[in-house]
């Protein structure tokens, strides 16, 4: 679909790309994509639905007479419009490889103005009909409105903030954390406590700046990074969650189980904020 005004904008999902100003939008904020990336979109936007070919894509991306590693560049452009896009090689929603061949847009694309599927791209009205359609302000994968990345990223912040703050009182109260453990623990089993306590805040004080940094300064690439560890967030926050227990004689035993449940949930709603805010590229291959 390309509409016949001069803003030519092109939606799919959640993203709007204006083909004559080169610009890609995601829920209204504009996205940096390089020059290249940019030129394989539009291809590819212009034939959606059809496979465009590798050759194809290097007459409109080189001209005959200049000289570069096409296949690294090319692979290269895509990736980069994958990541953009939060898209996959083996599991894509909008580019797909086609071995050997080339690529295809396989995501519904409907005009801006209008937001009905048009065949004005490479006639693809039967593809876009039997592709499930795409509700505009819905999150692709959480079928959730998509709040402002603002929010979320500033929850996400303050729940790094929130460890941070639990495992440097440990540390300053450590003397205080031994002498209730010694309460209630056998003394090998409350030297064990402390010295989980010494190792798991080793671990997770440079975890916690690196994800504080990372979301401040807007890291493309944080959602990809987060779910490769994950598994260690997980298990850091399993662990911690029973941090109140130790406070059960001041709280009492009602207040630190509540307290263990929702610190037990901390981690799933920390992969929920990554998830609302990025969409990072899960696999390099092209």
């Amino acid at each position: 679909m390309v509409s016949e005004s001069n803003s030519r904008i092109a939606r799919f999902g959640v993203f709007e790309f204006d083909l004559g100003a080169g610009e890609l939008r995601k829920s209204g904020v504009k996205l940096r994509l390089q020059e290249q990336p940019l030129q394989v979109l539009t291809v590819l936007l212009e034939h959606a639905g059809d496979v465009v070919t590798r050759e194809e894509l290097r007459n409109k991306l080189w001209p005959s007479d200049t000289f570069v590693d096409f296949d690294h560049s090319l692979n290269t452009a895509v990736n980069k419009l994958r990541e953009v896009l939060g898209d996959s090689a083996s599991n894509p929603r909008f580019v797909e490889t086609l071995a050997r061949r080339g690529y295809r847009f396989i995501a519904p694309v409907s005009d801006a103005a209008s937001s009905q599927p048009s065949h004005t791209i490479a006639n693809t009205t039967s593809y876009v009909q039997q592709a499930a359609p795409s509700v505009p302000g819905l999150h692709p994968e959480l079928d959730v409105p998509i709040p402002h990345r603002a929010i979320t990223r500033g929850l996400f912040a303050l729940i790094q903030v929130m460890y941070l703050i639990f495992y440097v009182t440990a540390l300053f109260r450590l003397h205080a954390i031994q002498g209730i453990a010694d309460s209630f623990l056998p003394q090998s089993t409350a030297i064990t406590l402390v010295a989980a306590v010494m190792v798991t805040t080793g671990v997770g004080i440079p975890l916690r700046c690196y994800l504080i940094s990372a979301v401040s300064f807007d890291y493309q690439r944080l959602g990809e990074k987060f779910r490769q560890i994950f598994l260690l967030v997980l298990g850091l926050d399993q662990l911690w969650a029973i941090a109140p227990f130790l406070l059960m004689q001041k709280i009492g035993l009602g207040a630190a189980f509540a307290a263990c449940a929702a610190l037990l949930y901390v981690p799933f709603s920390e992969r929920t904020l990554i998830r609302m805010a990025y969409v990072g590229r899960t696999s390099g291959k092209v």
